[in-house]
């Protein structure tokens, strides 16, 4: 039920977020913007519990870090890479400041950029952490994941 109240509030959050362009047409592409990343937090937050799995980017098969990127992608209609090193080559940066739900955060792991996950906003983000643990829900400002933060972007443009 916690996960489902936070899906309402981010969609909502998403949705009206949309509606500040002065133009038409600037307007219905934020809002067309805005229903992806509705979508891709939604689809992400879904498989929170679903067990990590590498190589894995489906619910039955579970999840590694990128798979549960390309998945919840893939459910908004949008086409990614399917690895952690491809998808930060091809994103857009995104300032720090500027993140939006949706957006991608990237992680040094034993010093190189090797683990994504999807913010979600209110400095927390869904990812799939490692071998024996679950999609899970943390906090970017914890003292391991604040450490690490290597870059931001986003495929959305």
């Amino acid at each position: 039920m916690r996960y489902l109240h936070i899906i309402l509030i981010s969609t909502a959050f998403l949705l009206l977020g949309g509606c500040s362009s002065t133009t038409r047409q600037n307007n219905a592409s934020e809002t067309a913007r805005s229903h992806d990343r509705a979508q891709i937090v939604q689809s992400a937050l879904k498989q929170v519990g679903r067990p990590y799995r590498y190589g894995g980017n489906t619910p039955g098969s579970g999840f590694d870090c990128s798979g549960l990127v390309y998945y919840s992608h893939q459910s908004a209609g949008i086409d990614v890479p399917r690895s952690s090193k491809l998808q930060l080559r091809n994103t857009r940066r995104v300032r720090y400041s500027e993140i939006k739900p949706g957006d991608l955060l990237f992680y040094k792991i034993n010093n190189k950029p090797s683990h994504v996950g999807i913010y979600i906003g209110n400095g927390k983000f869904v990812h799939a952490p490692s071998s024996g643990k679950e999609v899970s829900i943390d906090h970017m400002d914890s003292q391991f994941w604040r450490q690490r933060l290597y870059s931001t972007g986003t495929f959305l443009h």
